[in-house]
């Protein structure tokens, strides 16, 4: 997850979420009105509903374009989970939430890190496992060898 994540206040114009958009390079900002979160404003949301509505940026709040009903998740959650949220709600970025705050951003992006540092886990774990199994291979052979050698011996001994 982004742990910085930007807020504005619900009651800024979209100008203003504009101006946080250019200075701090996100693409959404969450939404608070007295300390709770209440929504959230992405650039689509600002091309789709100001821009190409030809509503000015100066004059429209915040509240009056940001979706609403945010989906959160907990910070103990599993990215298995944040994913099945992010599809089953159509959404690219999730608030994550821990002790009533929000303590960081999943988004797209970070999924898709995640993917691609378990796939090489994974690849690397599978190496491993194939030069395990002809280290073992190499060793049963050593210790069948030197049982055998110790038959041969016990033998030659015994006679």
């Amino acid at each position: 997850m982004t742990k910085n994540v930007i807020n504005i206040d619900f009651n800024e114009t979209i100008y203003d979420a504009c101006k946080i958009y250019s200075e701090c390079k996100v693409g959404s900002l969450v939404v608070i009105d007295k300390d709770m979160i209440v929504g959230i404003v992405t650039e689509r949301d600002i091309i789709e509903r100001i821009i190409l509505m030809n509503k000015d940026p100066k004059k429209i709040k915040v509240h009056e374009i940001m979706s609403h009903n945010i989906k959160t998740i907990h910070a103990t959650a599993n990215i298995e989970k944040a994913a099945i949220i992010m599809k089953e709600n159509n959404i690219k970025k999730l608030p994550v939430i821990l002790n009533n705050e929000i303590v960081g951003i999943i988004t797209e992006t970070d999924i898709l890190r995640a993917v691609y540092a378990f796939s090489e886990t994974i690849e690397h774990l599978s190496e491993l496992y194939d030069e395990s199994r002809k280290n073992i291979g190499n060793m049963m052979d050593k210790w069948g060898s030197i049982i055998s050698n110790l038959k041969n011996y016990k033998e030659i001994s015994n006679k």
